[in-house]
């Protein structure tokens, strides 16, 4: 019976027991879809990579990123953890790693401290911005137990958003912010009424003071309550302020997971290019456990 090897990372954060935690398999050949799926829910983190040789040579891995219920065409806190195991045992060339995925091709930029160490990386989000529907804000608010008069729409109203996976992006006050929590009723009753979102529902709020951020994610149908630490959703926020501001590039840090217990800082950069605005993230990486899965 073949052995798989893993380890684990606490992503966006440079100490033990912050960030986001992160499943990487490092040799995932001979695991099936539903294996893959299986062990991802056992590892009952928000993802779990796969690694996988790259369908072009030219490229460095093919990973697959599985949440506990279903697979992802992209992510951001699992880029990041990826690279820097992979990055850790040699596997960059350097500094640099190409990862195939379903959204499209994530160029990652490894960070080394002055000794070689690998401390964090960034990310290049594969897509350029998209929005899709606005969303009532009387429904959004109740999603997170707030009130319609705790989301800010001066800018924006909640809006379907992706720079390669699709999130909700939604501006609340910043003394809403503490006091959200999701209701998984009205989350089921908003996909059930809006086909867009097509069965998935990821609610990203925050509050802004210029360029400093405050975060909170809820993706309670997908079978996370709440996550720690959301690059995609961070880089889809910076491309949509950045296209709303109407500057040519812009930086964001983000801090998100202060009311779990697992502070994490998350650095956002975005540009205006000729095919729409795009977005790198990029964090420290800490990490944590290795072993193997016998299937």
């Amino acid at each position: 019976m073949p052995y798989f090897p893993y380890e684990t990372v606490d992503v966006f954060t440079d100490r033990p027991f912050g960030g986001n935690p992160l499943a990487v398999f490092t040799d995932a050949r001979g695991l099936s879809d539903a294996q893959m799926q299986a062990l991802a829910a056992e590892m009952n983190y928000s993802e779990t990579t796969f690694v996988l040789p790259p369908d072009d040579p030219a490229n460095d891995a093919r990973v697959r990123i599985f949440h506990r219920t279903a697979e992802m065409p992209f992510a951001g806190h699992p880029n990041v953890g990826t690279a820097c195991v992979l990055a850790r045992h040699g596997r960059d060339r350097d500094g640099v790693l190409r990862f195939e995925q379903k959204a499209g091709l994530v160029e990652i930029a490894v960070e080394r401290d002055a000794a070689g160490a690998v401390t964090g990386a960034i990310i290049a989000a594969p897509q350029a911005l998209s929005l899709g529907i606005d969303l009532p804000v009387a429904e959004i608010a109740a999603c997170a137990g707030l009130s319609a008069n705790d989301i800010v729409t001066a800018a924006h109203k909640p809006v379907h958003a992706s720079v390669g996976v699709k999130f909700v992006l939604t501006q609340v006050k910043p003394e809403a912010l503490a006091g959200a929590t999701p209701d998984l009723t009205v989350f089921r009753e908003l996909v059930r009424q809006h086909g867009e979102l097509a069965g998935r529902l990821s609610l990203f709020l925050y509050a802004r003071d210029g360029d400093m951020i405050r975060a909170r994610m809820f993706a309670p149908l997908a079978g996370t309550w709440e996550d720690p630490a959301t690059g995609s959703a961070s880089a889809a926020l910076g491309a949509l302020l950045l296209s709303l501001d109407g500057d040519d590039k812009a930086a964001l840090t983000i801090t998100q997971g202060v009311e779990m217990g697992r502070p994490s800082l998350l650095k956002v950069t975005s540009w205006r290019a000729e095919d729409g605005y795009h977005s790198r993230v990029g964090g420290s990486c800490t990490p944590m456990f290795r072993g193997e899965a016998l299937i």
